[in-house]
């Protein structure tokens, strides 16, 4: 999944592996933005939930235009052939999700 030009990676619990880390984490200025995890019937390090915490905030600004998508329009999977017409009806939902999304404000 990463390609390694990456100097952000944003993932939740599935990804965690401490090789992965470590290996992402060898050149300075690269964040490893992955969920910690607990310890197999432990709790997680008052430090630790705090990282999760900030993560999660920064994952739900991501994942809110995908929900829109899914839920208020149904989108859950790609129904032309060809990569341009499944890219033009991604873009055309991802307009009318950002419009969805301010549509109180714009009202006001």
């Amino acid at each position: 999944m990463l390609h390694g030009e990456e100097t952000l990676v944003w993932a939740d619990k599935g990804y965690v592996s401490a090789e992965r880390e470590a290996a992402f984490a060898e050149e300075e200025g690269k964040v490893w933005g992955v969920t910690r995890k607990a310890p197999k019937g432990g709790k997680l390090h008052p430090e630790d939930e705090k990282i999760n915490r900030i993560i999660a905030k920064v994952r739900a600004r991501v994942e809110h235009p995908f929900r829109i998508l899914k839920r208020q329009f149904g989108y859950v999977k790609t129904r032309y052939r060809g990569l341009s017409k499944n890219r033009d009806q991604l873009f055309t939902l991802f307009a009318l999700g950002n419009l969805f999304l301010v549509r109180r404000r714009l009202l006001a």
